[in-house]
């Protein structure tokens, strides 16, 4: 007689509160469902697989165990949080992953009360999660708090300063580091799920907390001393002490695929834990999935693919990437140049900085996720008569902005910044747009900062970068592939602060700063056929300004289009304060910064969200005509 099949365990979970209804021996039927599903749902959306697929037992088992969304559950970044979304009423629109319209990549406060902290950039778990347990101290609240955060997310500082602060507090807070790198055998064995166990138990807590309660008879150090004893007799145990001297207590490393081994320790620490504990979970990034667990990036992002066969869809490029270009011309300056050094902040591939690190690998530093420290690492290399790149995205240039104020600008200190990832980014949404860079750069005095127009720009702007000793410059360039023009062999040297024509006209001026020339260089086709003679230009330069080449397309043109891939405040900013100053704007110009717009540009294609801005072709000749009395004539949201 023929069995009938186990009725799928996932289709009976609509919420979290679902999984506390179910068995504790039915979850690995549970984990495997959820595998497949993420599986499934990933291969038609493309997005962030392996890191989620690594922790589908211990979002199981936080979910079984809490009450969620009563107890706050923050996932670091949030590249794991995709198994979270199916377990908490998202599942019908999974398939929407990072579209347009559809779930965010990260976890998002407006999207679910099971997203109790949005993320995108690392490190802010802890923080965010000590800021909630003491609200919760603050108004009388019994919640837990629990922060999920990766081992790489901890070579951060910030994660430091908040463990350093929570230890301090003696906050109820619960971090859960999900440790997926580094190199420490799962412990499977019995003696080791044991030994987690009874460091997660009563015993253990309750001999520890009574060390603390003699602080009022015997005084803080007597207490420290009793503490500390506790904790390394017990590091001789279950190993490691460095967290409880921050003043958490530690326990770990535990399996983090073994419900028997997480459920039990999760459900001590619930029902015994009074201060920070830090729970040390090992997993498998990619685990369940053979084509991700054989994968040296066990498939961290993927484009869409095929769960049989693990193959990506790869569309051809009709251009190298820009990243690949600065890449490839950066290995070519330093090889002719072995001053030049590069630093990132653990994008070595992302930045391309990984063939710099193939042919120079002494002279290629990755900081891990620590940009404060890249900057000021770089601006020591500086100070040492070294050139060094500190390659980044925009939105990471972000969190190290006060060293490079401090660090490098005040100093003038010769840091060269190629900045990836301007403007939209498209599915990875506003959390990772390079939206501001030109602003919060073109600020600082004595900072050069440039766009590449395309890839061969591109490759001008690395040699122009690595000549420069001047003090900091930066030069910044979108994600994808180029416009197809044709490359030099080598890159030449820019006249710093010096702009190109590249169209004649008399009527309508468009100024571009970055990659949108080519669709000033369309739209200029189409003010032609409507009979407006049109200059285009590519200002290259945001700081410094190319002043004779704004005043000769001021004084001869009746309309002004500047056109840039960023915020209010950037290079449009610099050319109004200009032609302010030169009483230009006196004599009846027409000018129409065309920037990105003031809002938060929710994920989509970058095509459709630039269109949206009105910075597209489409886009530019609407703002012409709205300049020239034609306002009928929509231009977007930027309009």
């Amino acid at each position: 007689m023929t069995s009938l099949p186990a009725t799928p365990l996932l289709d009976q979970v609509a919420l979290p509160s679902d999984i506390r209804q179910i068995d504790d021996r039915e979850l690995p039927q549970l984990a495997r469902e959820l595998r497949d599903e993420m599986i499934d749902a990933v291969s038609k959306t493309g997005g962030h697989l392996g890191a989620g697929l690594g922790v589908v037992e211990l979002t199981i088992s936080i979910h079984k165990v809490f009450n969620t969304p009563d107890d706050r559950l923050i996932f670091d970044v949030g590249h794991q949080c995709y198994p979270h979304k199916i377990l908490t009423g998202r599942r019908d629109r999974i398939r929407t992953l990072r579209q347009e319209n559809g779930l965010s990549g990260f976890t998002r406060r407006a999207e679910s009360e099971y997203d109790p902290f949005g993320a995108a950039h690392s490190s802010t778990s802890i923080s965010a999660g000590l800021g909630m347990a003491v609200a919760a101290d603050l108004s009388g609240s019994k919640r837990n708090v629990i922060a999920v955060i990766g081992d790489g997310a901890m070579s951060a500082g910030m994660a430091y300063e908040a463990l350093n602060n929570a230890g301090a507090l003696d906050a109820r807070l619960i971090v859960i580091l999900n440790d997926n790198d580094m190199s420490i055998a799962p412990p499977t064995g019995a003696m080791s799920a044991y030994l987690a166990r009874l460091a997660s138990g009563r015993t253990y807590m309750g001999f520890r907390e009574m060390g603390k309660k003699l602080t009022g008879y015997l005084g803080k150090s007597i207490d420290r001393a009793i503490t500390r004893a506790v904790e390394h007799a017990r590091g001789y145990v279950t190993g490691g002490t460095m967290f409880e001297e921050m003043g958490f207590y530690h326990i770990g490393p535990i399996d983090g695929h073994s419900f028997e081994h997480l459920l039990p320790v999760l459900r001590n620490v619930r029902d015994n834990a009074r201060g920070p504990v830090l729970i040390h979970v090992v997993t498998q990034k990619g685990k369940g999935y053979p084509p991700a667990e054989a994968a040296a990036d066990k498939y961290h992002g993927v484009n869409k693919f095929d769960v049989v066969t693990g193959a990506q869809a790869k569309a051809k490029p009709n251009a190298p990437s820009y990243t690949s270009v600065f890449g490839d011309a950066l290995v070519q300056e330093a090889t002719i140049d072995d001053k030049i050094v590069a630093v990132t902040a653990a994008m070595p591939n992302g930045t391309g900085l990984d063939k710099m690190s193939e042919i120079f690998p002494s002279r290629t530093f990755d900081v891990g996720i620590a940009e404060q420290h890249a900057v000021t690492f770089a601006a020591g290399l500086a100070a040492e008569g070294y050139r060094p790149f500190c390659a980044l995205y925009s939105t990471f240039l972000q969190r190290g902005y006060d060293q490079v104020v401090h660090d490098v600008a005040i100093q003038k200190l010769p840091v060269r910044f190629p900045i990836d990832r301007a403007g939209f980014v498209g599915a990875d949404g506003p959390t990772h747009a390079g939206s501001f860079d030109t602003t919060f750069l073109a600020t600082l005095p004595g900072m050069v900062v440039m766009a590449a127009a395309d890839e061969a720009e591109l490759k001008h702007m690395v040699r122009t970068a690595a000549a420069y000793d001047d003090g900091p410059i930066s030069f910044r360039y979108p994600r994808g592939e180029g416009v197809g023009i044709e490359l030099p062999e080598r890159g030449r040297i820019l006249e710093i602060g010096k702009g190109r024509v590249m169209k004649q006209g008399s009527k309508v001026a468009l100024l571009s700063f970055g990659t949108r020339l080519k669709e000033c260089l369309l739209a200029a086709e189409d003010l032609e056929a409507a009979g407006l003679s049109t200059t285009v230009a590519d200002a290259r330069f945001a700081k410094p300004l190319d002043h004779d080449l704004v005043r000769q397309l001021a004084r001869h043109h009746e309309v002004l289009i500047t056109i840039e891939e960023g915020a209010v405040g950037g290079f449009a900013s610099h050319v109004l304060q200009f032609l302010a100053l030169e009483g230009l704007l006196d004599q009846g110009l027409k000018v129409r910064p065309l920037v990105l717009p003031d809002v938060w540009m929710e994920q989509a294609s970058p095509d459709a969200m630039y269109a949206k801005a009105g910075l597209d072709r489409a886009g530019i000749v609407a703002a012409v005509f709205g300049a020239l009395g034609n306002p009928h004539i929509g231009v977007g949201v930027a309009g």
